[in-house]
């Protein structure tokens, strides 16, 4: 007899009902059926069973009709008479089933990652007696040995601003305040143009556009176009093949005509003390460059934490074999694909397949990284993260963490923030040096473990005070209650 797996509403059903979160005792083996599959066979005796058995009795009394009994009232005996003990345990089997699945899980160090395939092999055949029999394979995170966190050697950049940071500063700074300027002559690089495109697969025209400002050199539209485009004037044509980068012939070859209708070159103003107080709050040139100084350290010392962060899970995804599950991955692939309508792109299909198993194997390690260094996710950073992520989805923080616990999606949340956070812990126990020599303090991006001990007591204290105010809420509720309870009757009226 095989029953499909539980779904996972039901598991977080059977843990939210407080007089079901008792543990049953059952007997599970563990075979391992690959570094990240395995199969659970648990046995599950009839006492323990029994609970389930009760349940699915109570449940089919209230469904049946029995000429002589009350709904809900009819006896055992008679509900297995009327439709046999087949339905019976079949009830308490997929009522218990999750339970049983889950505390298996509890006498192991197993992390699923997926529901499990479940198959019954053998259930009680009468009242009484027999035991529940069956097996769980599901996908789980392999076991990864990681390195010694004090033996990771990592260099970054040196802070040291340079004169070409400041030049590439201020050059950036000049083209937001030059000024498009028309010209005579062939287009090169850097120039702006306004065309007209047209292009055609075949006889048909699938594409046009006309009054486009366009820079040759940027790159952000078709193949084959800056080239195109480099050489010509005013008022000239080209033709030239290119993939279609979008549209419903993306990625076919089309034949793309081209016509400059100007061109023009953008003049950038002067470096001067008239250029600082234009383009900034400073008086002098001198002022605006010692700005742009202080800028440029302050972007190189945060991308030493960003390097120093890369280059760690560089590091350990080089040093460290982690075997990926497949089933899952497959599983993303297919979410992914479905959700853009392209299951039968099997060309897009690799590029997903490429990336999933990337992530996942990210996961793994980084899982295994939060568990190795006991990461805690407090209440502040979770909020944090959520309000975080609320604004990239465009929704009021509340909505976004309302829909999150709709969803059930809370603990995948915290599990994101442990696996950024465990990058960051395990920093503090690396020695980081930059390209001169020097070692790198990143505590103001990584934080150290007076921080997290600070924060964990601030929030104790926080929960205990909340902790507080409701039981004085509720105090004062009970009293008001028995204040209520015991006040006199009112006296009835005088009769005339």
């Amino acid at each position: 007899m095989s029953i499909p797996a539980p779904p996972r509403d039901a598991v977080r059903r059977r843990a939210r009902t407080p007089d079901i979160l008792e543990t049953i005792e059952v007997k599970s083996a563990v075979e391992t059926l690959e570094p990240t599959k395995v199969k659970l066979t648990v046995e599950v005796d009839y006492d323990e069973l029994k609970p389930s058995i009760d349940h699915a009795y109570e449940h089919i009394a209230e469904q049946v009709n029995v000429p002589g009994f009350r709904k809900g009232k009819v006896p055992p005996r008679i509900i297995e008479q009327r439709v046999g003990w087949g339905a019976v345990i079949e009830h308490a089997v997929n009522d218990g089933l999750s339970g049983f699945y889950r505390d298996a899980l509890g006498e192991t160090d197993l992390r699923p990652l997926a529901q499990p395939e479940i198959d019954v092999t053998d259930v009680p055949a009468k009242a009484g007696e027999g035991q529940l029999k069956f097996t769980a394979e599901v996908e789980v995170r392999p076991e990864i040995e990681l390195p010694e966190l004090s033996d990771v050697d990592l260099t970054v950049e040196s802070t040291e601003v340079t004169a070409d940071d400041i030049t590439e500063r201020m050059d950036a700074l000049r083209e937001r305040f030059g000024t498009l300027v028309g010209v005579d002559r062939p287009a090169v690089e850097g120039d702006y143009i306004v065309i007209d495109l047209k292009a055609l697969i075949g006889d048909e025209e699938v594409d046009s556009v006309s009054g486009v400002s366009y820079q040759i050199g940027s790159g952000n539209m078709l193949e084959g176009l800056d080239e195109a485009l480099t050489g010509l004037s005013a008022g000239e044509t080209t033709t030239f093949k290119a993939p279609l980068a979008g549209g419903d012939h993306e990625g076919k070859e089309a034949d793309v005509t081209v016509t400059a209708t100007s061109v023009k070159q953008r003049d950038l103003p002067e470096v001067d003390d008239d250029f600082a107080q234009l383009a900034s709050e400073f008086d002098t040139l001198e002022e605006l460059k010692a700005d742009l100084t202080t800028q440029v350290a302050g972007i190189k010392t945060s991308n030493q934490a960003v390097t120093a962060r890369d280059a760690l899970m560089e590091k350990l995804l080089e040093t460290v074999e982690v075997p990926v599950p497949t089933g899952v991955v497959q599983a993303e692939v297919h979410r992914h694909l479905e959700s853009e309508s392209r299951l039968e792109d099997d060309e897009h299909r690799a590029e997903v397949t490429v990336d999933a198993t990337k992530a996942i194997k990210n996961q793994i390690l980084l899982d295994t990284l939060a568990e190795k260094l006991k990461v805690q996710v407090s209440q502040g950073e979770l909020v944090e993260y959520l309000v975080s992520a609320s604004q990239q989805y465009g929704m009021e923080p509340s909505e976004f963490i309302q829909t999150l616990e709709q969803g059930g999606q809370i603990p995948a949340m915290v599990g994101e923030v442990a696996r950024s956070k465990a990058l960051a812990v395990a920093l503090r126990q690396i020695e980081v040096k930059d390209s001169d020599g020097n070692v790198v303090d990143l505590s103001e991006f990584i934080g150290s473990e007076e921080t997290d001990d600070a924060q964990a007591a601030l929030n104790d204290a926080m929960a205990q005070a909340q902790e507080a105010a409701d039981a004085e809420v509720t105090e004062d509720a009970e009293v008001t209650e028995d204040a209520e309870g015991s006040a006199p009757e009112s006296p009835e009226p005088a009769k005339a």
